[in-house]
C-alpha cells in the first residue's frame, strides 16, 4: 500500500497532537523508528526510515526546540470569557479612543546564546563582557496604527512602568482614553502605579489578561524578534553600544508595523466595501 493522503493527515496529527506515551511507550518525543510503527498500526501501511524522512520534509515537519509555557491557573471558561472581552473592546472601541498591548524586556549585556550557521568542524565563539550589565525596555504596539512606542530604564520597577504611561500620554494627546492590555506582573500594580493612574483621572485604563497567557500579547512577537536580530550571539561591548542597535531596530520595526498594520487596514476595508 501507498502513503496517501489519510496517511499524511494521521502523521500530521500525531506530530501536532500526540506523544509516544499516549499509544504505550515511555519515551515522551518522538523518532522517525516510533512514527513509522504507530502509524503502520493505525493505517496497515509501514514504510521505510528513509521514506518517513523524505515525507517529513514534504509536509515541513522539523526536529525542533519546545518552548517552555506556564499554565493559566483559571478555568478555561472564566479565561475565555476574558479573552472575549478583550476582543469585543477592541472591535468596539470608539474612534476618540486608542487601544494598546504592552510589556517589558531585558537587555543583558552578555549575549544570549542562540543557534548560526557553522563550517563543518568549527564552532563560532561569542566573547562575553563577564560583567554582566542590563537594561529593560517598555513598549507599547497600539493595535489599529501598529505604532510601538517604548521607554528604558535602569530597573525593572514600578518606575519603567509609570514613564511608559507618561510617555503614552504625551503620544496620544488628542485621545479621549486610552486603553492598555498588558499582564499581571507587580509593577502593573504597584502602589506607586495606582498612585500614579489616579493622577491621570479616568483618562487611562489598564485590562489584565488571564495570568500566564503571552501568546496572547502581540508586542511579545516584537521582543521575541528584537532578540533573535540584536541580543542573540552579539558582539557589543558596552551597554550604550547595544542600546544604538536595540533602538535601530525597533525604529526599523516601527516602520514595518505600520505598514503592515496599513495594508491589513486597507484590505479589510476593500473586503467589507465588496460584500457590501
Amino acid at each position: 500500500m501507498k502513503v496517501d493522503d489519510a496517511y499524511r493527515a494521521e502523521l500530521v496529527r500525531l506530530v501536532g497532537e500526540d506523544s509516544p506515551q499516549d499509544h504505550g511507550y515511555r519515551r515522551p518525543t518522538w523518532t522517525q523508528e516510533l512514527l513509522i510503527l504507530v502509524l503502520e498500526r493505525r493505517t496497515q501501511v509501514r514504510i521505510s526510515q528513509s521514506r518517513m524522512s523524505r515525507l517529513l520534509q514534504e509536509l515541513e515537519i522539523r526536529l525542533g526546540r519546545p518552548k517552555p509555557i506556564v499554565g493559566c491557573p483559571w478555568p478555561n471558561r472564566r479565561r475565555k470569557r476574558r479573552l472575549r472581552k478583550l476582543q469585543q473592546l477592541a472591535e468596539t472601541l470608539p474612534e476618540n479612543e486608542v487601544l494598546l498591548y504592552a510589556d517589558e524586556v531585558d537587555i543583558h549585556l552578555n549575549p544570549k546564546i542562540g543557534p548560526d550557521y557553522m563550517l563543518k568542524g568549527t564552532q563560532k565563539t561569542v566573547l562575553t563582557p563577564g560583567k554582566n550589565e542590563k537594561r529593560y525596555l517598555a513598549g507599547a504596539l497600539e493595535i489599529r496604527t501598529g505604532r510601538l512606542t517604548w521607554v528604558e530604564w535602569e530597573r525593572k520597577d514600578s518606575n519603567l512602568f509609570i514613564l511608559q504611561l507618561w510617555q503614552l500620554v504625551r503620544d496620544y494627546p488628542e485621545a479621549k482614553r486610552i486603553h492598555v492590555i498588558l499582564d499581571n506582573f507587580r509593577i502593573h500594580k504597584s502602589q506607586r502605579t495606582e498612585l500614579a493612574l489616579a493622577a491621570l483621572g479616568d483618562r487611562l485604563q489598564l485590562h489584565f489578561l488571564p495570568p500566564y497567557c503571552p501568546d496572547e500579547n502581540p508586542i511579545e512577537r516584537v521582543w521575541r524578534d528584537l532578540h533573535d536580530n540584536v541580543t542573540r550571539n552579539h558582539r557589543c561591548r558596552t551597554m550604550k553600544e547595544l542600546m544604538r542597535e536595540v533602538d535601530a531596530y525597533l525604529h526599523t520595526r516601527q516602520r514595518a508595523l505600520k505598514h503592515e498594520y496599513a495594508t491589513y487596514a486597507a484590505d479589510k476595508k476593500r473586503t467589507s466595501t465588496s460584500q457590501a
